[in-house]
């Protein structure tokens, strides 16, 4: 049976350094990433919100697709309006799919660090400058703690969903977790 991995949490915690790992170790496993496909839309930067509304049908369709011919899916996306989850969960009960939620969670102060750090690496990513400064517009550290404070009280609505600790800098460990999760 094939299966929707929903990787949630709050930006910058490290749902898609984790989801190109797990494709990475998992040949046929479509690592759709919303926030790439967004991209693709033009104007996203402009208007962040927008291009995901327009983009998230098509990913819909991927991912629905995908998982009808039987391979397994990793989506990682901050989901905390319990409606938009439930389309996605809805795509994959459709095709027979199972619904598999992990949530990667940190403190809420570590959590708006780590969003501000991402992306300053060896080879940085101009995306992530953009999306600070989208964030930025929208209320900055505020709209993080925000986006935080409203995945906890997502928590006791979804009772399948494990919640893994990913700490600052502990990649391998977090990983580890997540895999060991999924069985």
């Amino acid at each position: 049976m094939s299966r929707l991995i929903h990787l949630n949490g709050p930006p910058g915690i490290g749902k898609s350094t984790l989801a190109r790992r797990y494709v990475a170790d998992h040949p046929g496993v479509l690592n759709c990433d919303i926030d790439v496909l967004r991209t693709l839309i033009g104007g996203w930067a402009n208007d962040f919100a927008a291009a995901g509304a327009l983009i998230r049908p098509a990913a819909l369709a991927m991912i629905e697709a995908y998982l009808a011919n039987g391979h397994d899916v990793v989506l990682p996306q901050m989901l905390a309006d319990p409606n938009e989850l439930a389309r996605f969960e809805a795509c994959a009960t459709k095709v027979g799919a199972r619904f598999i939620e992990r949530v990667l969670m940190d403190t809420p102060a570590a959590s708006v660090a780590r969003f501000h750090r991402r992306g300053d690496s060896e080879a940085p990513d101009p995306w992530h400058d953009q999306v600070r400064a989208i964030v930025a517009a929208d209320g900055g550290d505020d709209a993080l703690a925000h986006w935080h404070a409203a995945l906890e009280r997502l928590l006791p609505e979804r009772p399948h969903a494990i919640v893994i600790a990913s700490a600052d800098g502990a990649v391998e460990e977090t990983y580890r977790a997540l895999v060991e999760s999924l069985g």
